[in-house]
């Protein structure tokens, strides 16, 4: 490649990229790997577990019980997109990824992780009609409008990912080739760019705000009409009920929110605390995911049972 070709590519001849990861001691990369390996296995046992719960128990063949589903899909193709690669650098001295490779994470990355937003603000759709509107919670979601919300959250995420990704790699990398980070992310790849980012700042938050936004407004419109109703059951006992069947959804929304509003928000002078908050979702997210809805799931906690019951008599 002649220099002239050099200055126009829009890579500007880069074809891979170093992935800098955590700033930290040399002797801590293996306790770094451990704890990496035991959160990514956690992950994988958690989320796979679910699945096989949910489809091999019929008593779970239920909306809220295939969104949850789908969620645990979510969680666990995300994560793997991430942590195999991390934990490989923390060996490698070269730490790179091809540019190809890079595109790829990020793609699947930004796929996975809309997709996760839209089908929290499904689940907090399918909560309000089961509590709201009870005794036409069999008609309004039906299993052809469940298969559209959650075909409708993955197609989102797909037409996300492709313009979040057209537009962070048509950007000219010419300033370095290290991305302080442990996986290709938009904040990182931007701060590498010699080209004028505020036009893609700019655009890549108004995108942002039209993914998050509407999630977030269903989310609170539902848990206000679910607040509203819950208080008018005059007994206890009806109440709680109500609630432990939201608690869940609930807390998983405030873990993944609140790991993206706090990675959103720390300023860019501070690569390390954007680091452990995108650590919080792209692998604590997805290991807690699993555990808070068998802890506090009945259903889930005696489908499990059964099912270990079925491998020990096989066994």
């Amino acid at each position: 490649m002649g220099m002239g070709d050099r200055g126009t590519s829009n890579h500007s001849g880069v074809t891979d990229f170093i992935l800098v990861g955590f700033r930290v001691r040399p002797e801590l990369h293996s306790l770094l790997f451990l704890l990496f390996l035991l959160v990514y296995t956690m992950v994988l046992l958690g989320n796979v577990g679910m699945m096989a719960v949910i489809m091999t128990d019929p008593q779970l063949k239920t909306p809220m019980y295939f969104f949850l589903g789908n969620l645990s899909f979510v969680d666990l193709v995300y994560s793997s997109v991430i942590a195999p690669k991390a934990m490989i650098n923390f060996w490698s001295e070269s730490k790179t990824i091809s540019l190809a490779g890079c595109v790829m994470q990020f793609f699947l990355f930004t796929l996975f992780i809309v997709t996760e937003g839209f089908l929290l603000a499904v689940m907090a759709y399918d909560r309000f009609i089961a509590i709201c509107n009870p005794l036409l919670y069999s008609v309004h979601m039906s299993t052809r409008l469940c298969t559209q919300l959650v075909a409708g959250s993955y197609f989102c995420g797909c037409i996300s990912s492709i313009l979040q990704t057209s537009m962070t790699f048509t950007l000219s990398f010419c300033a370095s080739r290290a991305i302080d980070h442990f996986y290709c992310d938009t904040r990182p790849l931007r701060r590498i760019s010699c080209s004028d980012v505020l036009i893609h700042k700019i655009i890549s938050f108004s995108l942002s705000s039209i993914i998050i936004l509407p999630t977030i407004i269903v989310i609170i419109v539902s848990y206000l009409y679910i607040v509203s109703t819950v208080l008018k059951i005059r007994s206890t006992e009806g109440r709680k009920k109500a609630f432990s069947t939201c608690s869940s959804h609930l807390g998983v929304v405030s873990i993944l929110y609140g790991a993206v509003f706090f990675m959103y928000l720390t300023p860019d002078t501070f690569p390390e605390l954007s680091k452990v908050a995108s650590l919080c979702y792209t692998l604590v997210t997805p290991m807690l995911n699993p555990l808070i809805y068998s802890l506090r799931n009945k259903d889930v906690k005696a489908a499990l049972n059964k099912l270990l019951e079925k491998k020990s008599t096989i066994l």
